[in-house]
């Protein structure tokens, strides 16, 4: 990865803490901003009072914000359950992706984005044992339905990244 081009580490988000009981992440889950601006996403991922954060966010011209450390575990799955794991948060990486999403004008993932994003994939499976590369919408279906239909998983399981969940490969 081009680090040195692509992270910015100006937006540091207070919104974390440890992992519980020293789980490492096994999970890289995707989601779409769901906010009209790149800008008004980072400073509510950033808020203390919004209680939600991200690891990374990848905005749509390809420049990939770090908010939170990787070994610390970031707020962004909510409620949700991956095969019987009810701490998503404590089991994965938080990668947000700059769309409006479903709310607020949804549209294609700009192809500069998703190679900034297989790069930030690669860069964190080189650090981590990924089992997994997941979207909200599978591990809280219910609610969720980021990063959506028009995300690219073809792309992302072409890149052999873990495994996807079987919902997405059909």
């Amino acid at each position: 990865m081009n680090a040195g081009n692509r992270y910015s580490i100006k937006w540091q988000s207070p919104n974390y803490e440890d992992r519980k009981d020293g789980a490492k992440p096994s999970i890289i889950l995707l989601h779409y901003t769901g906010m009209p601006t790149a800008e008004m996403a980072l400073d509510r991922l950033c808020d203390p009072d919004s209680k939600v954060s991200a690891h990374y966010v990848v905005d749509e011209d390809g420049t990939v914000y770090h908010l939170v450390k990787e070994g610390k575990r970031a707020w962004h799955a909510g409620k949700s359950d991956w095969q019987g794991e009810t701490d998503v948060n404590s089991l994965s990486i938080g990668i947000e992706l700059v769309n409006p999403g479903h709310e607020h004008g949804y549209r294609p993932f700009p192809d500069v984005q998703i190679e900034a994003l297989i790069d930030l994939c690669r860069d964190i499976c080189k650090r981590n044992a990924i089992e997994w590369v997941l979207g909200h919408e599978h591990v809280a279906p219910d609610r969720k339905q980021d990063p959506g239909d028009l995300f690219p998983w073809d792309r992302i399981e072409k890149e052999g990244f873990g495994k996807l969940a079987e919902s997405v490969k059909t």
